[in-house]
């Protein structure tokens, strides 16, 4: 199983990390199967897999559960947990509790939280404290849509520009051992990485992070949206439907189940 120290050594050796979110028992041993450096169990389940509009009605009930079902998936994978909204922004001892219930009962072995401000950064030295791994999230911070007023690029205005490297360097010197960014300028994503010794993994951040993250359903073309910064490598939801289709009309049809779906068939043919 990879480490803290793998994904230190392969950003110094220029080796791109590969993350992909999984969810499930199916979903983790087909990531785990693909040789995917790390595994997140994002709250964006709530949103494709739950059919919710956004992640904030995740709960730290549905995030254990699901990183349980993933750790049966992928047994020899690094999983990273996914913080709900509200499960960190309270106090640090309700932090602390919450973080350990994904390794507790979880199986995870780090988990992943949003924000650089400073009631942020009281809560990964916290967490760190308790000799949990912290992955760090700037940038557009889903759980925040609301304050941010939606899905929007951050870091265009060079005050938010500076305010993000400054953030970076914060979640860094709390303990923080890795950094996601998403949406934000591929020049902030650069300077960000080049500025930091722990690893960056950008979702819409450009091509000079030191790692890259994306969907599950996303990149099997299972999701309601597409965003720019997605590459859909196949069209699942289509071969699913076609398939569920196919089915139905056999049924419809008298053409299954057929003799060799049939334990002991009647034999028509004697009298």
């Amino acid at each position: 199983m990879n480490s803290i120290k793998t994904y230190k050594k392969m950003k110094k050796d220029g080796e791109r990390i590969v993350m992909l979110t999984a969810y499930d028992y199916p979903s983790a041993k087909y990531t785990e199967a693909a040789g995917i450096d790390i595994i997140l169990v994002g709250d964006s389940l709530g949103m494709v897999v739950q059919g919710y509009h956004d992640t904030l009605q995740v709960t730290m009930d549905d995030m254990i559960y699901h990183t349980r079902a993933t750790r049966r998936g992928a047994p020899d994978s690094f999983i990273v947990g996914d913080m709900p909204f509200m499960s960190y922004h309270v106090n640090t001892t309700e932090t602390i509790k919450n973080a350990a219930r994904f390794i507790t009962e979880g199986g995870a072995n780090a988990v992943k939280l949003e924000g650089g401000t400073s009631s942020r950064i009281e809560m990964i030295k916290a967490i760190r404290n308790c000799e949990i791994p912290v992955v760090a999230h700037l940038g557009l911070t889903p759980q925040s849509i609301h304050a941010l007023g939606g899905y929007a690029i951050q870091g265009k205005s060079k005050k938010d520009f500076e305010i993000l490297k400054e953030q970076a360097l914060a979640v860094q010197n709390a303990g923080a051992f890795m950094l996601v960014l998403e949406g934000i300028p591929e020049q902030l994503g650069k300077e960000i990485s080049e500025m930091l010794i722990i690893p960056t993994i950008g979702i819409g951040a450009g091509r000079y992070t030191d790692g890259q993250v994306l969907v599950y359903h996303d990149i099997l073309g299972m999701s309601d949206i597409e965003p720019k910064f997605l590459k859909v490598y196949t069209r699942l939801a289509e071969n699913i439907t076609n398939s569920i289709k196919e089915f139905y009309d056999d049924v419809k049809k008298g053409n299954f189940p057929a003799e060799q779906h049939i334990y002991k068939p009647i034999n028509n043919d004697k009298k």
